[in-house]
This record gives structure tokens, sequence and C-alpha cells, in this order.
């Protein structure tokens, strides 16, 4: 997700995809699939020899070569042999139940696993991003709802002290009033960043990206811009508008200001607001990510190279460039005088905040030049993840079944789950992994299957065809262990573990760009 960050440019962002990264599950030895090569369901009255699980899935618990599995979803193709390279099956793949040519679930030596033994029984679906409780709603404009961060009232209390300070040498008439007046130009200030963030917001919707949510925090706004824009010109327009709306209103307030008298307290508004304007505009046009310049920076190095990702690593190195240049500069810059008055003339700040405020700039632009870079690296792995490859073969059992004789029919069709259907095969729930393992062996031919499955919902049916972003975007909308994979025919394809979804993430994402 593109988010809009310092005072309103579309940055990675969303960590959420972070979320993926979980404990380390226990993993399963794949082996190989049967011989026709798709993971689809098995019929009940298979029978054979002890066959082994079949899953194909990635079973990496962290990067590094040790990590890595035999084969996993990208080798599935190799190993099934009527795979095409894209991973879906061939034309001559077997439909639903279809035996392999001897009536037996093919045989890797040395990978022998059974489903009740497959030892996954920490599994859990991929989390569900945190609700956008960004603070206190203060509206929804354009349909997007725009949020006040509770460290929005620690910085206006801020500014409400600074600028108060400020008056009381320009208007010392006014008293304690001054203080009012001041909390309202921090208002009026973070309107005209609110103005910024629309900018950015409406410019995506223009462009058919949804737009999450509109935060306003410490240092400034962010807009929640779910997707990336398609081509580099867009990405020029959309970081380009927040600052040009920033310019736009600066010159408002300087034609406002030309009839006022400048020592009154319209006239200081006007000239705080122009100013701040104009500060908001002039830094977020510095090019380096997070910023607005950035993005636009990457654009013009996207349209180049005709690579998204050179231009994220190019905007953000300038970014981390940029971030050491405030951490030095800007100290040095305010006791030189050089932003026309010393430490102690400028509002109130010794050397001790100006390195501090230094400090803080600098660590939020070095956090996002690198999370934009995580995030390129994300968006460019995500369709590795697709769920016809991730899915285990299953085998259909009805609700009386008890779990020894699945786990049989399972065993020797070379199934790695279990679906439960009714009479008329239509699927009823599915048998989560982790309850199977724990029933007692000696226990499970007086235990149905029916009650170690979980019913299925509308948002536990997966199409094979789903990948990459829309894939993780179904299974946060619905969390479960288990989703049901159906072709778009509604045929059962097979089962899809979110364990093994999230082993095939954090594998995707070790891998280098």
């Amino acid at each position: 997700m593109d988010e809009s960050g310092g005072s309103g440019q579309p940055r990675s962002g969303t960590d959420e995809p972070a979320e993926h990264h979980a404990a380390p599950v226990a993993p399963d030895a794949p082996s190989a699939t049967p011989a026709d090569g798709r993971p689809a369901q098995a019929t009940e009255g298979e029978d054979g020899g002890g066959a082994t699980e079949d899953d194909g899935r990635d079973t990496s618990h962290g990067a590094g070569p040790e990590a890595t599995p035999a084969d996993g979803p990208e080798d599935r193709n190799s190993a099934e042999g009527h795979a095409t390279a894209d991973g879906r099956p061939s034309a001559h793949d077997h439909p639903a139940g279809d035996r392999t040519t001897d009536g037996h679930a093919s045989h890797a030596p040395g990978h022998e696993r059974t489903l009740a033994h497959s030892g996954s029984t920490r599994t859990r679906p991929p989390r569900r991003p945190e609700s956008p409780r960004g603070g206190l709603l203060m509206g929804r404009p354009f349909g997007v709802p725009v949020y006040v961060a509770p460290s929005w009232f620690l910085v206006a209390a801020l500014i409400t002290w600074v600028f108060g300070g400020q008056l009381d040498r320009v208007l010392p008439e006014l008293g304690a009033a001054r203080y009012l007046v001041s909390l309202f130009f921090a208002v009026a200030f973070y309107a005209s960043v609110l103005v910024h963030e629309l900018a950015h917001t409406v410019a995506a919707l223009r462009f058919k990206l949804p737009v999450r949510r509109i935060q306003l925090q410490f240092f400034g706004g962010v807009s929640e811009i779910e997707k990336e824009a398609e081509t580099p010109g867009r990405e020029f327009v959309l970081a380009f508008v927040g600052p040009l709306l920033s310019l736009v209103l600066a010159g408002l307030f300087y034609v406002a200001m030309q009839p006022v008298e400048p020592g009154t307290v319209p006239g200081v508004l006007l000239a705080g607001l122009m100013v701040s304007n104009l500060i908001v505009a002039v830094f977020n046009l510095l090019p380096g990510l997070p910023l607005d310049g950035g993005r636009m920076l990457r654009a013009v190095v996207w349209k180049i190279t005709g690579r998204p990702m050179a231009g994220t690593v190019a905007a953000a190195w300038v970014g981390r460039a940029l971030a050491v240049s405030v951490l030095i500069g800007l100290p040095l810059l305010t006791q030189s005088g050089a932003l026309g008055s010393t430490a102690e003339d400028s509002v109130g700040m010794d050397t001790v905040t100006d390195a501090l405020l230094a400090a803080i700039l600098a660590a939020i632009i070095w956090t996002g030049a690198g999370n934009s870079l995580r995030m390129a690296r994300l968006r460019e792995h995500l369709p590795e993840l697709r769920a016809r490859n991730l899915t285990r073969r299953a085998v259909p059992v009805e609700t009386d079944t008890p779990l020894s004789e699945a786990l049989r029919r399972a065993n020797a069709a070379g199934a790695r789950a279990l679906v439960v259907v009714d009479p008329d095969g239509n699927p009823l729930s599915l048998v989560r992994e982790a309850a199977i393992v724990g029933v007692p062996e000696h226990r499970r031919p007086w235990v149905a299957v029916s009650g170690l499955a979980q019913d299925l919902t509308d948002g536990m049916r997966v199409s094979a065809e789903l990948a990459g972003e829309d894939l993780l975007d179904v299974l946060r909308a619905t969390p479960a262990t288990e989703y049901l994979v159906v072709e778009e025919t509604g045929e059962i394809y097979g089962v899809l573990s979110a364990a093994d979804v999230e082993r095939a993430f954090v594998k995707a994402m070790a891998r280098p760009s």
C-alpha cells in the first residue's frame, strides 16, 4: 500500500505485509506429487499403498540457503510431470479423483509422512490488517475517512506554545490571549496539511487507486493509498499535486495578506500560514523518499529505465542521504543564522531543541526510505505467490467418516487435506490439520471427521487463479488456517494452508531482487 508521509507524499508504508512474518512453523517434507500433476481431490474409494504427502509447499523458515527446502512452490513444475511453466495443470491433467496409472499415488523415497503426522500444529493465517483506528474520526471527504492521531494534540500544543512566544514579541498587548490565537494558527496550519493530503487523495481516486484513510499526525499527514500507480506519469502526477496545492495555498495567503495591516492579529496569522505552507511545499519537493519529491524522482528514473524498482532504489538512497544532511545541516543552519535568525530568536528553540528536531526529521526520512525499499521488494516478489501452486491435494470424506478411515484414504491418495462433503459431493467444511494431530491414534477410529472440521464460509472459498496481492487480500479478509480452493467451474481443486502461504511469503522476501 502506498502512503503519503510527512506532509503528504505517497510513500511505501503499510508495513502490513510484514505481518506475514509469523513465528516459525514446523515444516513438512514435500514429496513428489501424483502423476496427475495437480492437487485435486481424490475419489473416496481409492486404495493403495502408503502414499506420501503432496503439497509442494514452501517450508522455508527464514533467509539463507540452509532454510531453503529441496522443493517448494517454484519447484512444483519440475516435480509435477504435467504442469505447465506457470504452475497450471496442462491439458493432460486428470480430473479431480483420477488415479495415477497404476492406481496408486506416486511415491518419493525419503519423504514419507502421513497427514496425521505432518507436524503443522502451530499454523495460523496471515493476520488481518489492523482496523484503521487512526485516532479521532473527523469526517469522510470523497468517502475517505480522515483521522486525527493522538500525536497531533501534542504537536498542536507545541505549536501553540512556540507561536505564542512569537506573538508575545510581535503583539505584546494580547497577553494570555496570544495562546488562543496560536491555537487557531495550529488548527489552520493542519487544515492546510489536510488540503495537501486531499490533493493526493483526489488524484488517486481519479486514477482508480483505493485510498484507505487520511491521518493527521505529529509531522504532517499521511494518505494511505492501497495500490501503486500503474505508470510513471501517473506516479509523478500523484506525488506532485500535494506540493502544488501547498504552493497554491501559500500564494492565496500572500494575496489575502496584502490589504491587511502587518502588525495586527490577521496579518500575523496570514503571514504565518503563508510561510508554513511554503515550507511544507519546499520540504516535500526534496528529491528523496519518502517525500513527494522522492516519488517524483522515482517516476523519472522509472520512465528512463523502464523499471520501477530502479526508481525506488535511486530515490530511497537519495532519501537516506537527505536524512543525513538534515541531521547535520539543520542545526548548523539554525545556529549560523542562515534561516533568518539565531537559535535564541528562532521561535524560542535552543540548540538542544534544534538537534532533537533534526534527529526526529532525519529518522523519519531514513525510516521512510527503508520502508519504500522493502515495499518495492515485496511487490516485486508478490506475483510468485499463486494459490494454484501452493494448494494441497485434498480427499473428500462424508460427515460420519471415522478419522482413521479418512486418513487412510488421504494417505492412499497422496493427499494432505480432508474436505467434508455431503452425499452429493458438495463441500461443507474443512478438517483442521491441527485438530487431527491433537487426536491420539488409538481414538481415531471412534472420532468422526465432522467433529474436527471448520464450517466453510464464502470467504474461505478461494479461486485457484488468485495470486500475489489479490490472494493476500482475500486471506486477510477472512482469517482461517485452511481455505478451500476451487476452479472457476466450482470444482474442488484442493486446500490452501495459511501456513504454506506464510512460508512462501517469507522465502520470497528472502530472495534478492
